[in-house]
């Protein structure tokens, strides 16, 4: 199925994890992509795994740090210059930061979390409504987090900025349906991908496994997600099936946001 053919669509994070895997998913269905990441060699992992897949589309790639507004713009006026539109947009880029009592987090690491994760969610959509509402269409997945629908504990930052991103989604969706805009977010729950990893090591270090079996023992499914299965959902958000989706939130987290 084609969903995407002839369609542009930017992702930031696109060198990894969920950025990654959409990457590769929006790619067999069509879409040309404008792939967003500070990180050169994740970038070209990315562009072989959608050659590899047998991506039909054009593919871009932007070297950029979404805290910075001019390298913002440059990749949104990448999409427009190359390929003529920016017809979906999966605001990703994100980071989790160091885990920490409140009290302990930081000002420094506070401010490092909420710039990428908030700020660069904002910058984003700024830059990518412009052309989105001359165009009078387009859909925008931003990523939040079940952090960012429930306190998670030692992750100030995070939650902070992903309850914003939650905020920004909702206050976007009312400004921009009227323009034929959608404007979502997903809350992924525990998907295993080098973030989450990342953090599992933190916790557990060498036994990084186990506290992962542990972490994920409360779930209802009692598994990681795979970064294919957020893929198969931003694909749908981003797709015309999702036409009278607008201003939600949707959690992807084997149910484990029903326990709270």
């Amino acid at each position: 199925m084609a969903r995407f053919d002839g369609k542009t669509v930017i992702i930031t994070g696109a060198g990894s994890g969920l950025g990654q895997a959409t990457a590769v998913r929006l790619a067999q269905e069509g879409a040309n992509l404008v792939l967003v990441d500070m990180s050169e060699e994740g970038l070209a992992q990315t562009k072989q795994q959608i050659a590899e897949a047998g991506g039909t589309g054009g593919v871009e790639v932007v070297t950029a740090n979404v805290t910075k507004s001019e390298d913002v713009q440059r990749y949104a006026d990448v999409a427009v210059e190359t390929f003529g539109s920016i017809d979906g947009f999966f605001n990703n880029a994100g980071i989790e930061g160091k885990q920490n009592l409140t009290e302990d987090f930081g000002d420094d690491e506070f401010a490092k979390v909420v710039a990428v994760n908030l700020t660069g969610v904002f910058a984003g959509m700024a830059a990518v409504l412009k052309q989105m509402r001359k165009q009078g269409s387009g859909s925008i997945v931003n990523t939040a987090s079940v952090g960012g629908i429930r306190g998670v504990g030692n992750q100030s930052g995070y939650a902070a900025s992903k309850h914003g991103v939650v905020g920004l989604t909702r206050n976007s969706a009312r400004e921009y349906g009227e323009h034929g805009i959608s404007i979502n977010a997903i809350a992924p729950g525990a998907i295993m991908t080098a973030m989450v990893e990342g953090s599992l090591r933190q916790l557990g270090g060498e036994n990084w496994e186990a506290a992962g079996k542990e972490f994920v023992s409360v779930n209802p499914m009692k598994r990681f997600g795979q970064p294919e299965e957020v893929a198969a959902l931003v694909a749908f958000l981003l797709s015309d099936d999702s036409g009278f989706i607008n201003g939600t939130v949707i959690p992807i987290d084997g149910g484990q946001h029903a326990m709270y």
